[in-house]
């Protein structure tokens, strides 16, 4: 797919060892939503898996984030007309790009500006010949003709497409007339699995983004349906602890004021983790995790808890199936009960489809060694 793989022109430490140095875009393992973390350490693992522990991973967000360099408008502006603008020389001193496409932003939802700024830096890699991978994300929905158009320039470009679930590779196939080089699954499943000792009942990942006004699911439904959730499953004699995974930011959508102010308000435990790596040891310890972030959900299933999503987005459903887990309730079901979800958590608590989360690891541990073994087959000649 795209152009033909060039060898690497491998970067020379102090020591005149070779590194191989990759650049993750759209990745951030600073940010306080702890889902862009996943997708910055997930990456790292992968490219760590291909190519050992000594390759060097750096991320990208469209901000600075980990970067001295920005993405967004001002920075495409500066660089325009220039050999060695900001973006060129940073995009140049890489070997290799991964795109993690911020998961499932690779889409036109979000609108035009997150799409070109994505598309702009793709394209200033192939003017470079700096190789590019679109790591294992979701592709779409493209629902405009202008997203299409940018979403076909994308992934005709890059040397390798990495899908996370079906929905995304049958995407790939309608744009392209191919399916994509690997279909593979959420990087969370890269990531280590913490120890714990520490024990708890379910823990109840509660949105900031979905307890206001928003555009995915009626706010007000969704406050009533947290409400009785914790109601009837602290009346079934289970203990509810609240989870934030989007933590303290300028961001309003953030879940921990939510968290704290319910957890004040029932007299509940709120965890409140200070990164990615805090809270896989919170989502180990529990028996069960209910959430409203995609990623809290993987984060458990990940490390061998059961979990119960409730979906909000076209990402959900799709990657949870693929990889074998139908244990998903969809906030935009008219039909949607409270009862219905209380009864699954508990047949999920007795265990019941224990059998399901072990054939469901190790489902994605074969996708991801997928996307490994696609990676190692890129040459890496000085």
């Amino acid at each position: 797919m795209g152009h033909q793989w060039r060898g690497f022109s491998r970067h020379f430490s102090g020591r005149g060892e070779a590194t191989l140095r990759v650049l993750v875009l759209w990745a951030d393992s600073r940010s306080a939503n702890l889902g862009v973390q996943v997708l910055a350490y997930g990456m790292k693992e992968l490219a760590r898996r291909a190519w050992g522990s000594d390759v060097q991973v750096d991320f990208q967000d469209y901000g600075r984030g980990d970067s001295d360099v920005a993405f967004g408008n001002r920075a495409i502006v500066a660089d325009l007309g220039k050999r060695r603008g900001d973006l060129k020389v940073k995009l140049s001193s890489y070997d290799l790009i991964i795109d993690s496409g911020a998961g499932d932003s690779f889409a036109d939802i979000y609108g035009a500006q997150r799409l070109l700024w994505m598309a702009n830096a793709n394209r200033l890699a192939a003017s470079l010949n700096v190789p590019v991978v679109l790591g294992p994300q979701t592709i779409g929905p493209f629902n405009t003709w202008w997203g299409k158009a940018i979403g076909r320039y994308v992934m005709q470009r890059a040397n390798q497409v990495h899908s996370r679930d079906r929905a995304s590779s049958d995407y790939v196939s309608e744009l392209l007339g191919r399916r994509p080089d690997v279909s593979s699954t959420d990087v969370v499943f890269a990531l280590p699995v913490p120890n714990v000792s520490e024990k708890r009942d379910v823990l109840l990942n509660v949105s900031g983004l979905l307890w206001q006004e928003n555009h995915h699911v009626d706010y007000e439904k969704y406050r009533r349906v947290i409400r009785e959730i914790i109601a009837e499953m602290t009346r079934n004699g289970r203990t509810v602890s609240l989870l934030s995974h989007v933590i303290e930011s300028e961001s309003p959508d953030n879940d921990v004021p939510v968290c704290r102010a319910l957890a004040d308000e029932l007299n509940l435990e709120a965890l409140v983790p200070v990164d990615v790596t805090e809270a896989r040891r919170m989502v180990a310890s529990a028996e069960l995790v209910i959430g409203s972030r995609m990623h809290a959900c993987l984060n458990a299933l990940s490390v061998g808890t059961r979990s119960l999503p409730l979906a909000y987005s076209r990402k959900f459903a799709p990657l949870m199936n693929d990889i074998g887990w139908s244990h998903v309730h969809d906030l935009r079901d008219e039909d949607l009960t409270v009862e219905r979800i209380v009864a699954e958590a508990e047949e999920l608590l007795r265990g019941e489809y224990d059998d399901e989360l072990d054939a469901l690891r190790a489902n994605a541990e074969s996708r991801l060694s997928d996307s490994i073994e696609a990676l190692k087959k890129i040459s890496l000649t000085a």
